[in-house]
């Protein structure tokens, strides 16, 4: 832990100073694990209390930033409106955020070779709407080689420690018994099949699926397989 917090601290010091350089910003640099949807290092001038919500209720596995970051390349624009490919993606949210306006925005997005994505997001101020679009727009190629420095710096830092590798890689976020249900949901089996595959009976399906869906922030088993799947959470079953 003060390990972690003295990388965050000298990563967010680096940020404010090269950020401050072209303009004032509210920012956000996280990295996730692709293995398990973790957050293993942030640094950011966020509101506390919002970071705080986020992390405690690991709204990262509902968030559409995070998940369209996941499938993406190149920086993008977002607001309340965003779409997972060409559909609504509905999540709570943006009720939330809009508390401590973090409603809209712009997000540089890196995936390294540890499978860890990394992601460096502005948010918008609408009082300042136009001119703090105008500055990421002219300065996209510098934010984008700047997410790159910073993550460089994280691995540098951190020297793909042991600790970093062992918490995004072993600590998974299902049970194996809830991947099982989880795979079998994907693949369009009832609760009564699923049972009858795994010899258990319906009703401790719908058990392991309620703890599926509580621990990712979802209200239903049918959103939980689709974002199940969307996160590539889903692991197949020999």
């Amino acid at each position: 832990m003060e390990k972690e917090l003295y990388v965050s601290s000298v990563i967010k010091k680096h940020l404010e100073t090269r950020l401050g350089e072209l303009g004032s910003f509210t920012w956000a640099y996280v990295v996730i694990s692709k293995n398990n949807m973790s957050i293993i290092q942030h640094a950011t001038n966020y509101p506390a209390e919002w970071v705080k919500l986020y992390q405690d209720n690991n709204l990262q596995f509902t968030d559409p930033v995070v998940i369209t970051a996941l499938n993406r390349l190149t920086p993008f624009s977002w607001d309340e409106k965003i779409t997972i490919g060409n559909e609504p993606f509905f999540s709570s949210i943006f009720e939330k955020a809009r508390l401590f306006s973090v409603i809209n925005g712009y997000t540089f997005v890196l995936h390294d070779y540890k499978n860890n994505m990394a992601t460096l997001s502005l948010i918008i101020d609408p009082s300042k709407k136009d001119e703090v679009e105008q500055c990421i727009n002219l300065n996209k190629g510098i934010l984008n080689l700047l997410l790159a420095a910073v993550h460089e710096e994280y691995l540098a830092l951190t020297l793909l420690s042991k600790k970093s590798e062992s918490t995004s890689s072993n600590r998974n976020l299902f049970t194996e018994r809830e991947n099982e249900i989880l795979y079998w949901a994907s693949v369009g089996k009832t609760y009564a099949e699923t049972g009858m595959i795994l010899g258990i009976k319906t009703t401790t399906v719908k058990f392991h699926m309620s703890n599926i869906v509580r621990k990712l922030g979802v209200t239903n088993a049918r959103h939980a397989v689709r974002l199940g799947m969307e996160l590539h959470l889903v692991k197949p079953v020999s």
